[in-house]
Order: C-alpha cells, then sequence, then structure tokens
C-alpha cells in the first residue's frame, strides 16, 4: 500500500512516499480503508521523535474511512461501516489522567497516511452523519483534545468568558466553537489579521493583536478561564489575562517547555493551574454527541493528495493555515 512514512533522517529529510505491506488484523483489531485522513502539529514533532535507527514509521493520528476486515472478536464495528478514527490509544474511561497504557496512533505504531491503518476496535466510532468524509478524517485529536480542557478539565459553564491565544490551529478553533456552542463569551488572539476577521465570523466575540499589550485589551474584561497552547513564549501573558480566582488550562508547549512565574502572585490571586491532554473514550463519543447536537464542522484550510503529504506538512510548519489541513486518500 501506499504509505508517507519516516525514517532515517531527522526531520522532513526523512520523510517520503513508500511502498508498504499491509497489516492484518489480530484479536481486537480492525483494518481500516482510509479515505481521508489530517494534519496535526504533533505530525512534526513525530519526524523529530522517531528514532532514526528505527524501521519506517507511518505517521499520522487523524483519519477516517470504512471497515475493511476485522479480527478475532471484534464486536464494535462491521465490515462496510464507515468510522472516524479516536487516535488516543489505551484510554478508554473519563479519569484524572491517563492511564500508564496510554498512547497515541502513529507513534510508535503506524498511523494515518496511508491507504490503509489497524487500530484496535476500542478507537473507532461511527462517522458522524453531519460530516463530509474530508471533515470525518480531520477534527479528532484536536476536537477531543479541546472537550478535554474546556469540559472536563476546566468546567466551563454558561456565561463565562474564555481567553484563547494563538487561534488558527485546529485545538484552538475547536475550543472557540465549542465555548460559543455553551453559551461562552470567547475572546481569542492572533497576528493576522485574516485569521481575527474569520474568528469574528465564526462567533468570537473579540479578537486581539497578538502584538498588542493584552493587559491593556483586556482591562474591561473579566476572563474566567484561559486556555495556554503555546508554551513558554506566552504563559505569563495567558496567566496576566485571568481574573483572581479563575483558571488556566495548559496542553500545548511548542514555544518552550520550561516556564518561570512569580509564585507569591500565584498563590496571592487564588489561581487554578490544570494541565491536559488528548482525552478518554468516553470523553471522544461526549465530543462526537456534542458535535453532532450543535452541527459542528471543523474549519478546513486545505485538502492534499496522499501524494503530496510533503507539500501538506510544510504548509502545517509554516503556521499560516487556519482550521485543518485534509489529505484526500480513497475516492
Amino acid at each position: 500500500m501506499k504509505a508517507f512514512v519516516h525514517e532515517g533522517k531527522k526531520g522532513m529529510d526523512g520523510a517520503r512516499m513508500k511502498e508498504m505491506d499491509e497489516q492484518s488484523p489480530e484479536k481486537g483489531e480492525v483494518r481500516v480503508k482510509l479515505k481521508t485522513a489530517g494534519l496535526n502539529h504533533r505530525d512534526l514533532f513525530v519526524l523529530e521523535k522517531h528514532g532514526e535507527e528505527d524501521p519506517a514509521l507511518v505517521i499520522g493520528s487523524d483519519g477516517a474511512g470504512i471497515v475493511e476486515s476485522v479480527g478475532e472478536g471484534v464486536s464494535r464495528v462491521s465490515i462496510g461501516d464507515e468510522v472516524v478514527i479516536n487516535p488516543s490509544l489505551g484510554w478508554l474511561d473519563k479519569s484524572d489522567a491517563p492511564p500508564d497504557t496510554f498512547g497515541i496512533v502513529g507513534l510508535p505504531g503506524h498511523g494515518t497516511f496511508a491507504e490503509k491503518v489497524v487500530v484496535p476496535e476500542d478507537n473507532l466510532e461511527q462517522k458522524p452523519a453531519h460530516l463530509s468524509w474530508e471533515e470525518a478524517g480531520v477534527f479528532s485529536l484536536a476536537a477531543l483534545t479541546a472537550y478535554r480542557a474546556l469540559f472536563t478539565r476546566a468546567q466551563v459553564k454558561e456565561g463565562d468568558t474564555v481567553f484563547l491565544p494563538g487561534v488558527g490551529s485546529g485545538a484552538v478553533t475547536f475550543l472557540m466553537m465549542f465555548a460559543k456552542a455553551a453559551g461562552v463569551r470567547v475572546i481569542v488572539t492572533s497576528r493576522s489579521e485574516e485569521k481575527r476577521q474569520k474568528a469574528l465570523e465564526l462567533g468570537a466575540d473579540k479578537a486581539i493583536d497578538s502584538e498588542e499589550d493584552w493587559e491593556e485589551a483586556l482591562k474591561d474584561e473579566k476572563v474566567d478561564i484561559a486556555i495556554e497552547t503555546v508554551g513558554a513564549a506566552t504563559f505569563n501573558k495567558t496567566l496576566k489575562s485571568v481574573r483572581k480566582g479563575g483558571t488556566l488550562v495548559t496542553f500545548g508547549a511548542s514555544a518552550g517547555d520550561e516556564v518561570t512565574f512569580d509564585l507569591r502572585s500565584f498563590f496571592y490571586g487564588q489561581y487554578n493551574l490544570l494541565g491536559s491532554t488528548m482525552g478518554s473514550r468516553d470523553e471522544y463519543q461526549e465530543m462526537l454527541q456534542f458535535i453532532s447536537e450543535h452541527n459542528i464542522k471543523p474549519v478546513m484550510d486545505t485538502v492534499y493528495s496522499l501524494e503530496n503529504t510533503k507539500e501538506a506538512m510544510m504548509h502545517l510548519s509554516e503556521a499560516k493555515q487556519l482550521g485543518k489541513i485534509a489529505l484526500k486518500i480513497g475516492e
């Protein structure tokens, strides 16, 4: 089968199309003939994390397609079902933190940038009827991450004000749409005027230029929850935006893992700092129900063919997209 893999050199130099053997599903596993897949920033990180001496790895975490074959004991899906892939492996029940068995599709096991993929049956759900194939193949990782951060961790409620720096990424765009569907006031930031305008069109109540003084821009706001997805470069600016007694949720560190902040101001301000990552199968199913009830669809940026995956990855690396980048794989 055709697949986009990483092997040998670190980074994009080790990424290419390659013919790979099809895997056969074992007990409890399912082989899906993929129609579409979606890109995430994680795919860029995998190009650096995957070992130079390791065998070729099919990358990619998001995908949707049709069940082609099933292993022994499979009962949750049947051959011919239209399904979406939950990329969160080994985390079934909603819990305070993922179990030690937690992993993500696309490293260390093969991912979705291929004509076919084998995954556990527990990681498949029926494709939401309101989504096209392109939409169904791109939303899972970002939407699940956004759902847990906003609802399970932050415990957002109607009437809250939520601050979302860095609108344009898939996760932040879903956070914005989920929050608006829940009756929340949403404030976003972006360096791009185009992205700020698009966010307002999608329902954001206020859009701030990332280069502005956030304290000044938010002086008349009462931010109950801020969700930080960038890391060290913006962490303190985001924390300062939150009202005393408010909550900061963080699940991103692309701009640095380590931060320094004023501990005394933090505890006198009675702030809540919460970490989050991905989510459980329970939350994935809740999220699917939520997007179906509210007719929420991923914002689409560009659709590439599987053969043009490297071009798609380069586009993602430039961080100019608004919404999700898709790969069209099957007819």
